[in-house]
């Protein structure tokens, strides 16, 4: 499934095979993935899950069915279950094996949508399996193809939250399921029994809880124990929409299949924000978990909180706790795993502008920061590289490079071997290493901040580039060197743009003061950075033609190309492009996880309407005069769509060269294929055309029809 192309353009970005992270069998001999190609011939998506053999890099189909997903190890020789949705919305749950490709059976269904699949071998040929899936307020399974036709669409609501990401909420609950698949005696025709499953207990019915979190919680939101369920839930007491405080919680099960006890929740005094990565330690009654100490702040320091004693509910200690409350460790941890040994935790953690993989001591006399095990990229997974094996198997990805799988060795953790690059290094894209650079200048303040570069692979030091300069989202958020089929700066770069790729105040990866500092500066110090990076490059990269720069940005990066419209920096740029951006501070009243304006930006509006107000982009609409395209999607109710439309309609009226374009079937982000194409192509024939680029695609050629009349002469 090797994609080679000529130049990196969207429809290679889009179309290019897309991995999982990599499962290794208890073996270790083989890895289990899926992946997804799109085809603009055909217009439509192939998937299948592979089994990569590890030792030379080269996989095999174990099943194409379009309908499968979720591929996990048995824990017993090489086989593997994997799930199936089906007819009438139920998913069943299949049986294979990679010695025997093609040779499947179903050991069960459940009566709707599962995922997030995690198994705990309990026994030989008995296998606890813990998914989530919807609840109704009953407890039962819901299947919106059971839901009664209404002959009204009204919806009515006493209580927040009303809609959230793309969705408007209803009665039904994310619930953790558990069950268990066991083995049966051979047939007279088998060399071993069959998988069957169990029925699928609702862990918390009645007790108001929800795991995984929505919007974007799953497997990282729970785990299972030989002993037992482990997992995160928001406090039901409290209002979602303002409050972010979650707790852990665990339940004892002796076989998997009685009924849920009552959940035992974990006290964390003085911690009182979100909790996540929940992971039950190999050896004893154990566990560790994620916790932020600011209720209504999403983006806090997660701190490690260690749980003693499974079966007391006091029994919780902050590791690297200081007695200022920062913490001795100045990174924040997004993901655990324990050692096979019980002696370390393994921690994912952005770190200057990269994900990388940290070792913690959970044994040593002293306690000691965590150790730095990788220095580059991006680490999306990690796993022990075979049952009871002290090697872990990375996932990871680059600015240059898709998907990369690795095996380190943590006594070793610099001889890295690399199993799979899924582009061969970035060259099956045409792009290399030696387009990516850093550099770092002069922030607002006594600090300094940290940038990306992206050239062109044809970049040649004595010509001369137009400026792609990109402002991430968040704002609490990084770029890093990360792959993205969303914002990729090597798709800009390709086009024959230098791209800086800054994070300003408020970015994440270099520190919890840094992050912190935005709050109630939105357009202050952040703006400020952005000027002084634009000035560095003026002057320091002489191969950057900035009389023809152009900027961009997303969600929080829409906001500041707003604000920069109405500023002194807008006037530097031939051109803006907003997507999914803040209009007016005011309309984040209409968003729908409020506790984000009110941290950010001091308090409610009525409380701290001299900051909303400060930081207000409509203030400025009569400086806006750049050329600008503006982008916002109909399913986009983190902010609302008549942001966008309010935008446009200022751009117009002041008659500025302006474009709007929307997709009704997206949210915050624009996922499907076919419109990320379009989105691609009015981006690039926007931006190209006002610093002398060719376009994208000619009139004629465009995967879109212009919606509005030709103005009259």
């Amino acid at each position: 499934m090797t994609v080679r192309a000529s130049k990196f353009t969207p429809e290679v970005l889009i179309s290019a095979p897309r991995r999982s992270s990599a499962i290794p069998s208890p073996d270790g001999k083989i890895a289990v993935y899926t992946v997804s190609t799109y085809s603009f011939d055909s217009h439509s998506k192939k998937t299948e899950i592979r089994a990569l053999d590890v030792s030379n890099g080269n996989s095999k189909i174990v099943t194409d069915d379009q309908k499968a997903s979720e591929p996990n190890w048995l824990g017993e020789g090489n086989e593997l279950i994997w799930l199936q949705e089906s007819e009438k919305g139920i998913t069943k749950v299949i049986v294979g094996n990679t010695d025997e490709i093609g040779k499947t059976y179903v050991a069960g269904s459940a009566p709707g949508s599962i995922s997030n699949v995690k198994l705990k071998v309990l026994e030989k040929g008995k296998v606890a399996i813990v998914v989530s899936g919807q609840a109704k307020p009953d407890g039962s399974f819901f299947n919106p193809q059971d839901v009664p036709k209404l002959h009204s669409s009204g919806k009515v609501y006493s209580s927040l939250m009303v809609r959230h990401w793309d969705k408007y909420v209803s009665p039904n609950r994310n619930s953790i399921w558990y069950g268990v698949l066991q083995r049966s005696a051979p047939h007279i025709t088998e060399s071993k029994g069959r998988w069957s499953l169990s029925g699928l207990t609702n862990a918390l019915n009645g007790t108001r809880l929800e795991s995984p979190i929505p919007p974007f919680g799953g497997t990282d939101h729970f785990d299972v124990g030989e002993h037992g369920i482990l997992f995160v839930s928001k406090d039901p007491s409290l209002d979602t929409a303002y409050s972010t405080e979650s707790d852990c919680y665990y339940i004892h099960l002796s076989t998997f299949k009685e009924p849920s006890p009552k959940p035992l929740k974990f006290s964390t005094p003085g911690l009182e924000g979100a909790a996540s990565s929940p992971v039950l330690s190999p050896i004893g009654d154990k566990a560790a978990f994620l916790k932020m100490k600011e209720d209504g702040y999403e983006s806090d320091k997660n701190r490690i909180v260690f749980i003693n004693d499974l079966t007391m509910q006091d029994s919780t200690a902050e590791a690297l706790a200081t007695s200022d409350g920062k913490g001795a460790w100045d990174r924040s941890p997004a993901s655990l795993l324990w050692s096979n040994s019980g002696s370390a935790l393994y921690i994912q953690a952005e770190d200057t502008g990269r994900g990388l993989l940290f070792e913690y001591t959970t044994t040593a006399e002293k306690e000691e920061l965590p150790r730095k095990m990788t220095h580059d990229g991006h680490v999306a997974d990690v796993r022990p590289a075979a049952m009871g094996s002290s090697e872990l198997f990375l996932s990871s990805s680059t600015l240059i490079d898709n998907s990369v799988y690795t095996i380190i060795d943590p006594a070793d953790s610099y001889k890295m071997r690399k199993v799979s690059s899924s582009s061969h290094d970035g060259r099956s894209f045409g792009l290399s290493t030696d387009q990516v650079s850093e550099i770092w200048f002069k922030g607002a303040g006594d600090y300094k901040v940290h940038a990306w570069v992206m050239k062109p692979s044809t970049f040649n030091e004595s010509s001369k580039y137009p400026l792609a300069y990109v402002v991430h989202g968040g704002p609490q958020s990084a770029w890093s060197d990360q792959w993205s089929t969303r914002w990729n700066p090597a798709v800009f770069a390709e086009q024959g743009y230098v791209v800086v790729a800054p994070n300003p105040t408020g970015s994440t990866s270099y520190g919890q003061d840094y992050v912190d500092g935005i709050k109630r500066d939105w357009g202050g110090r952040p703006y400020e950075d952005l000027v002084n990076g634009f000035a560095y490059i003026k002057e320091h990269m002489p191969y950057v033609d900035t009389e023809r720069a152009v900027g961009l940005g997303a969600s929080y990066g829409g906001y500041m190309m707003n604000w920069i419209q109405g500023h002194s920096l807008g006037r530097e740029f031939k051109a803006l492009v907003t997507h999914d951006g803040v209009f007016s501070m005011a309309n984040q009243m209409s968003s729908d996880e409020q506790f984000f304006p009110t941290h950010d930006l001091g308090g409610p509006y009525w409380e701290a309407k001299e900051v909303w107000e400060r930081w207000d982009p409509a203030r400025y609409t009569g400086n806006w005069s750049t050329p600008h395209l503006i982008i916002h999607n109909e399913l986009d109710y983190r902010l609302p769509i008549s942001e966008g439309l309010a935008a446009f309609n200022v751009l117009q009226k002041r008659g500025v060269e302006s474009q709007f374009l929307t997709f009704p079937d997206e949210n915050h982000w624009v996922l499907k294929q076919e419109n990320s194409l379009v989105w691609h192509t009015v981006v690039l024939n926007f931006i190209n055309k006002f610093v002398q680029l060719p376009p994208y695609k000619e009139e004629g050629k465009l995967p879109y029809e212009e919606q509005s009349l030709p103005k009259l002469d």
